[in-house]
């Protein structure tokens, strides 16, 4: 999941580090050193220092080299490293590493499913030294006749390069708002800038962005532009810039930078031609014409736009081109869900698998953000990886629950588990042990490689387990990094709506899964959806926004949603869900 992070570090220039930065330095060192077939011990050291570092609580930059050399699992060559990263962003061993690795093969350590030491191996034998030379040699069989791959691998292969190649230039929603905010606020500040707003693939939130742009409602263009030129933040491209737009670069992310000119009488018009998708602007309304076809005259808002069509307004995150206009022609627009409707979190991990901060401090976080109730589900025990929670751990997590329980009353922590859903379909853990728990969010981690019958038939099998309170991450994907399995989407959900099973849109920007454009889907049949941020951190719980974006786009409302009960709803919803399965 975090490769891509580990890549992308390569290309920025840090001024202050965080923890979280060092520990994706190390890893990326140890990383370049598998791939140079270093020696195994010293890539321990740096995955041992990279682990501990994500569970120091303290921020590196405030302690000294003293308290940093007394951490245990750090150690005096250690130190001197993340000393170095402190200072200067980077250090010795890292630097040498990337001074022999060429740009391309960096980034084909991000091809998921391929390790450094396979990315090792085709630079090596075949002299590939970018994504574009291992799609050439997957389409000529060259790769299925290294040892060690095979037909299988030069497949699997050949999917993962191309779907690298097809997310070129994309980011995440995610790492795009922070930068959409700082630019607004400065554009908002130019002399010249009458009116300004997002507009784009960013204003209707999509969980990937190609192109982070913004309208300006301006009665001097080229004062705007000589403005926007003096930013010293933006690099232009000559190219693709014209009299009405300045298309540019900011260094924070991939995606191109445009910034749309219009006259400021003409700003609503715009701002609504240019949120749209295209679909949506060319779908049919109840007299025939388009949305497209009525954009000729000025209006004072979009919401007067919309009603001079005999339609109510419709917030951007909808106006995709899918049932938006269906819903408002039929005054069926949902009442969208809003982060105050949030009252609990569920799915979330802590140190007792592989989460960062205790119990007691994610129980405490939640509280303290106001949520009346946290659903503690760390990992299930075949999850070694992620240190997934022994039998006796259960019982040991259970008894600090109760005792939680009556300390920070009325505010409740439920005792959950993210139980793997193994290679048949079957649940992790006896029935004694499952039976122990108040809810249970049931996920694939391993085994991806599955067709969608495979897929589909292992999550129906989990579904129709009476143990299962909620479907997690439904097709493992990790937005720009690795498709998810495919699966039978329709199948599953019916299942879900069959046997009154939850299924989460988890909200880490990583996942966004399952997708926004089956809500509706799911909504139909009477699925309840909840959004869920699997926190492995007290910062996770942020997550819960994008989550709630995506919920959002696909038309989900509070009554819909899982964790929009209060304390007592959803404690009698776990109860009676539990009555069926004891």
């Amino acid at each position: 999941m975090f490769l891509c992070q580990f890549v992308s570090l390569y290309f920025q220039k840090q001024d202050q580090l965080t923890n979280s930065e060092i520990e994706q330095k190390l890893m990326l060192t140890a990383r370049l050193m598998e791939l140079h077939d270093d020696n195994t011990f010293k890539i321990r050291s740096y995955q041992t220092a990279a682990d501990t570092i994500y569970r120091i609580q303290n921020e590196l930059s405030t302690l000294s080299r003293e308290e940093i050399v007394a951490i245990d699992g750090i150690g005096k060559g250690m130190a001197n490293n993340i000393s170095e990263l402190l200072v200067s962003g980077t250090c010795e061993s890292l630097q040498k590493l990337l001074d022999l690795t060429p740009t391309g093969i960096i980034e084909m350590m991000g091809i998921s499913g391929f390790g450094p030491k396979k990315v090792g191996m085709l630079w090596k034998e075949t002299s590939a030294e970018s994504l574009d030379d291992i799609l050439l040699l997957c389409q000529q069989g060259k790769v299925a006749k290294i040892k060690g791959f095979g037909e299988k691998s030069q497949d699997a292969l050949y999917r993962a390069t191309q779907f690298m190649i097809s997310n070129r230039g994309k980011e995440k929603y995610a790492n795009i708002e922070p930068v959409m905010n700082e630019l607004l606020e400065i554009l908002k500040k130019i002399p010249a800038v009458e009116v300004v707003s997002v507009t784009g693939d960013v204003r209707r939130k999509l969980e990937i962005i190609e192109e982070l742009e913004f309208l300006i409602g301006t009665s001097d263009f080229d004062a705007c532009i000589d403005s926007i030129d003096g930013l010293g933040i933006l690099n232009e491209d000559f190219d693709l810039s014209g009299p009405f737009a300045w298309v540019g670069h900011h260094a924070a992310v991939k995606t191109p930078v445009k910034i749309r000119f219009c006259e400021p009488q003409d700003f609503i018009i715009e701002l609504i031609k240019t949120t749209g998708s295209v679909a949506h602007l060319n779908l049919p309304l109840a007299d025939g014409s388009t949305l497209k076809g009525r954009l000729v005259s000025n209006v004072e808002s979009e919401q007067a736009f919309y009603r001079s069509i005999g339609l109510p307004y419709i917030v951007p995150e909808l106006r995709e081109g899918r049932k938006e206009i269906e819903w408002a022609q039929a005054d069926r627009l949902p009442k969208l869900i809003e982060m105050s409707d949030l009252k609990g979190i569920l799915h979330n991990h802590s140190t007792y698998s592989d989460g960062k901060h205790t119990l007691r401090q994610m129980a405490e976080h939640c509280k303290n953000l106001g949520y009346e109730y946290l659903g503690i589900s760390d990992h299930s025990q075949t999850a070694v990886y992620a240190h997934g929670l022994q039998e006796y751990h259960v019982r040991q997590q259970q008894e600090e629950i109760r005792q939680l329980n009556v300390e920070l009353a009325p505010f409740k922590v439920f005792s959950g588990i993210e139980s793997d859903i193994l290679g048949d379909g079957s649940l992790d853990y006896s029935t004694e042990i499952l039976a122990s728990f108040d809810f249970i969010v049931a996920s694939v981690h391993s085994g991806l490689s599955m067709d969608v019958n495979k897929a589909t038939n292992r999550l129906l099998t989990a579904i129709h387990n009476p143990f299962t309170t909620i479907l997690g991450h439904m097709t493992g994907r990790l937005i720009l990094e690795r498709e998810g399995y495919p699966v039978d989407h329709k199948a599953i959900i019916d299942a879900c709506a069959e046997q009154g099973v939850v299924i989460e849109i988890n909200a880490s920007p990583y996942r966004l899964d399952m997708d926004w454009r089956w809500v509706d889907y799911a909504l139909e049949k009477g699925v309840m959806l909840s959004i869920n941020p699997d926190a492995h951190k007290m910062e996770g719980y942020q997550d819960m926004y994008f989550g709630l974006q995506a919920g959002r786009k696909g038309g989900l409302s509070k009554e819909m949603n899982l964790n929009s009960m209060n304390l007592e709803e959803i404690t009698t919803y776990f109860e009676n869900r539990k009555k069926t399965r004891l």
